[in-house]
C-alpha cells in the first residue's frame, strides 16, 4: 500500500465505519480516536500533523482496531476505558459500559445528603465496572461501600477501578446476587440493574446486543425482575430514613412507581427524568 496522509486515512476509515452502519459524524470521530490511539497522540497533535504520512509499520495496528469497530464493537471496549462522573474507568467486555444518565444517581445521592449527615454505609447492587461504587466512595470519603455482582470477572474490573482511584480500602467486593447475604443496615442503596425486556433483544443496537454482557442487560418479560427484587431486598436492608436509588428503562415508570408505592417500607417516592426528559431514576426513602 502506498504511503497515505494521516488526514486522508482518517477520512477513508470514517467512510468505512459509516458503511458499516455507524452514523457518519460518529464514524468520523471514531476513526480519529482509533488513529490517535495507534499514534499515541492527542487531538491537537493530529490536527497539526494531519498532512504527514502515516507510519507504514503501524498500519496493521490501525487496521486491526478499525476492523473491530466495523464489526460494531463499542469504542469503550476497543479503547479499554470510559469516563463516568469525571473519573476514568477501565473496561472489559465483562462489564456494562457506563452511561451518562447513570450519573444522575450520584448527583441525587450528593444532593439528598447535602447539609446533613453523609452516608456511612452504601450498597451498590450489580456494581459492574464499579462506576457507582467508586464515584460514591470518592464523593463520601468516610463511607464504606459494599459492591455486589454475580460476575467474578466484573468484580475484578470494579476492584481494579477502585484501586485506581484510591478507594479500594473502603469498598468491599462481594460475588453474589442482590445484597449477597449482607443485610446492612445501609444508609444508601443504589443500583443500575438489568432492565431490558427479554423480547427487546432484536431492537438493540449491535454494539449493545452483540457485545455488552447479557446478564447486565436483560431482566425477564417486562424487564423489571431485578428491580422488583431490589425494592424488596433493600426494604429489609436500609435503615429508617435511608435512601434507595435505582435506574430503570423507557416505558417502565408507571410500573416502577406502582411496585414501589405499593410497598409499605418506602415513602417520598420520586421518579426523575434524564436529560432527554425520559423518566430514568427511582428515588425512595425508607420510612
Amino acid at each position: 500500500m502506498p504511503p497515505a496522509q494521516l488526514s486522508l486515512l482518517v477520512h477513508d476509515a470514517g467512510r468505512r465505519l459509516a458503511t458499516a452502519g455507524i452514523p457518519p459524524d460518529e464514524a468520523r470521530l471514531d476513526a480519529e480516536l482509533l488513529m490517535r490511539r495507534v499514534l499515541g497522540w492527542d487531538r491537537a497533535t493530529l490536527l497539526v500533523y494531519g498532512r504527514e504520512e502515516f507510519p507504514p509499520g503501524l498500519l496493521p495496528d490501525f487496521e486491526q482496531l478499525l476492523s473491530r469497530r466495523e464489526r460494531r464493537e463499542p469504542m469503550a471496549y476497543i479503547l479499554g476505558h470510559a469516563e463516568f462522573w469525571g473519573l476514568d474507568f477501565q473496561l472489559t467486555p465483562a462489564v456494562l459500559i457506563p452511561r451518562p444518565e447513570t450519573e444522575q444517581i450520584v448527583e441525587e445521592a450528593v444532593a439528598r445528603h447535602a447539609g446533613g449527615a453523609p452516608p456511612d454505609h452504601i450498597a451498590d447492587i450489580g456494581t459492574g465496572s464499579g462506576c457507582l461504587a467508586v464515584a460514591l466512595a470518592c464523593e463520601f470519603p468516610h463511607a464504606r461501600v459494599t459492591a455486589t455482582d454475580v460476575s467474578r470477572e466484573a468484580l475484578e474490573v470494579a476492584e481494579a477501578n477502585a484501586r485506581r482511584h484510591g478507594v479500594v480500602h473502603r469498598v468491599r467486593f462481594v460475588e453474589g446476587s442482590l445484597l449477597a447475604g449482607h443485610p446492612g443496615p445501609f444508609d444508601l442503596v443504589v443500583s443500575n440493574p438489568p432492565y431490558v425486556k427479554a423480547g427487546d433483544r432484536a431492537t438493540l443496537a449491535p454494539e449493545v446486543r452483540d457485545h455488552e454482557p447479557g446478564v447486565a442487560l436483560f431482566a425477564g418479560d417486562d424487564g423489571l425482575d431485578v428491580v422488583r427484587a431490589i425494592v424488596d431486598t433493600a426494604a429489609a436492608a436500609t435503615r429508617s430514613g435511608g435512601w434507595l436509588m435505582v435506574e430503570f428503562g423507557f416505558g417502565q415508570a408507571a410500573d416502577v412507581e406502582a411496585l414501589t408505592g405499593g410497598h409499605a417500607a418506602w415513602g417520598e417516592i420520586e421518579l426523575l427524568d434524564d436529560l432527554q426528559g425520559i423518566p430514568r431514576t427511582l428515588v425512595a426513602r425508607r420510612r
